[in-house]
């Protein structure tokens, strides 16, 4: 595993200019391989040589790229073991969660963006009483999907394999051709997801990867004239500097960024169910995704009794090596990240928070682990609510009524997904309509992959998953003649 990778540029391997630097395994702490560290130069090779390979791929027929698309599916499930096992060595993620919701979730993405959808729609006739000529007339008109062109898709270190897939599978099934620019901490897998890409028959040029340390890296793909569109998922910080980028030649963008999802949970929720659903936010990633459900908002009720059973839930969990099948908490991705996890966690205990549960190292040989931690007697006014920490950390805060729970779940910058726990089914969609979220889950933390996702205010841009993902890599092009 300690292959020093290429890049992949014009359809061919290339030597990066900058050397390697070494990929770590969160776990062990030892090196899993060697990243290519690309040059500006390699970086602007790559989006000529996918703005070369628009034209024929955009031409190509829908068909034609559904079929590679398919054929890609079926090359990463065939090789589902080996490439978890890289994920999971890249990320820290247990085994299963490698399995299931990395590589299996992106051949299941690839399969699903092989499924051919119209990409025009007739418009009803519209008998016009004088024209531009000063004729009346009737016009016909339609509404034609196109390709946006070519899009940078900078992805995301927590998931290598469904974030870029999700992505990737999309834009491609559209007809636009991409760059992608994994996240530094955890390349090797989007090398892989290419090789089985070519291996399907890409052609030449419509799938390029470059990666890097260097923030020039990111800078080149996102800046380059030949760029159309960029497809970010990270950080808010991140998506605000790529957005003013954009802005200045107008780029089409797709942002998914940071979240500090609300659970409201009423005095008439099952408890059981949302102590499961919630601490998937101690579980899932270790903590590591912006989904998570992180800030609860108990009501009074039942404020005590959800505590203690978040507290035992979180003191179940294992921590430990994520190649043991009995591990469900496995480590963040760097020492870098779990020290700025631990020092929010410290930043609670000087803002009065209570540490109900975890708040110290676990005692392991290596690693960069932390343990599932619970804070109470927490106000909305605190950063550790305020503030995505992205680890496993859950706040707890009060409240009396619903308008009080409502108030302080739009209390934020955020508005990715929040969750609504309640026996009273009419309440729970009521409060979920006044939430300021682009997507809510009502007495649960599941998904449906065929809903829009994505968020409202600092939490991004546009809407994907499904046919949405299809809407956002293209434009509406309409075409008017006279009937």
């Amino acid at each position: 595993m300690t292959a020093r990778q290429p890049l992949f540029v014009g359809g061919s391997w290339v030597e990066p200019d900058g050397g390697h630097y070494e990929v770590t395994d969160p776990a062990s702490e030892e090196t899993v391989g060697w990243a290519p560290e690309a040059s500006r130069d390699q970086v602007l090779a790559a989006c000529a040589a996918a703005r070369e390979a628009f034209g024929p791929w955009s031409r190509t027929a829908p068909e034609e790229r559904a079929a590679v698309l398919g054929r890609a599916a079926g090359i990463i499930a065939g090789r589902l073991n080996e490439y978890a096992s890289l994920a999971r060595a890249e990320t820290g993620a247990t085994l299963g969660t490698a399995r299931g919701m990395q590589v299996g979730v992106a051949a299941a993405r690839f399969r699903r963006y092989a499924r051919v959808e119209p990409a025009e729609w007739a418009i009803p006739p519209q008998i016009n009483e004088a024209g531009p000529m000063g004729k009346a007339g009737v016009m016909g008109a339609l509404a034609v999907r196109q390709p946006v062109g070519v899009v940078t898709c900078v992805t995301s270190y927590n998931n290598p394999w469904a974030n870029p897939a999700g992505k990737v599978a999309p834009a491609l099934a559209m007809g636009n051709t991409v760059v992608v620019k994994p996240a530094p901490q955890d390349p090797l897998s989007v090398y892989r997801m290419a090789r089985a890409l070519q291996e399907a028959g890409v052609p030449p040029g419509v799938v390029n990867v470059v990666s890097g340390r260097s923030t020039g890296v990111g800078e080149a793909a996102v800046a380059s004239p030949d760029v159309d569109m960029v497809s970010f998922t990270g950080s808010t910080a991140v998506g605000q500097r790529i957005a003013e980028v954009c802005g200045r030649d107008m780029k089409r963008q797709l942002m998914e960024l940071g979240g500090k999802g609300a659970a409201v949970v009423f005095d008439d929720a099952d408890l059981g169910s949302a102590v499961a659903g919630i601490g998937t936010a101690f579980s899932f990633y270790s903590g590591q995704i912006c989904t998570a459900p992180t800030r609860v908002l108990a009501q009074r009720g039942i404020h005590d009794r959800l505590v203690d059973r978040l507290a035992a839930y979180a003191d179940r969990l294992k921590v430990g090596d994520p190649r043991e099948p009995d591990t469900v908490v496995g480590p963040v991705i760097s020492a870098a990240h779990r020290d700025r996890v631990e020092s929010y966690i410290e930043l609670g205990r000087k803002e009065r928070a209570v540490v109900v549960t975890g708040g110290q190292r676990p005692d392991l040989p290596s690693g960069f682990y932390v343990a599932p931690t619970l804070l109470a007697g927490c106000g909305s006014d605190m950063r550790v609510v305020r503030e995505e920490i992205f680890g496993p950390v859950v706040a707890v805060v009060p409240f009396d009524d619903e308008e009080e729970g409502i108030a302080l779940a739009n209390d934020t910058d955020y508005g990715l997904i929040d969750y609504v726990w309640s026996g009273d089914v009419a309440r729970a969609f009521r409060v979920a309509r006044r939430l300021r979220a682009g997507g809510v889950g009502v007495n649960t933390v599941g998904r449906n992959m065929e809903a829009p996702f994505g968020g409202f205010k600092k939490s991004g841009v546009g809407r994907d998953v499904g046919s949405y993902a299809l809407h956002a890599y293209s434009e509406v092009q309409a075409i008017v003649w006279p009937g």
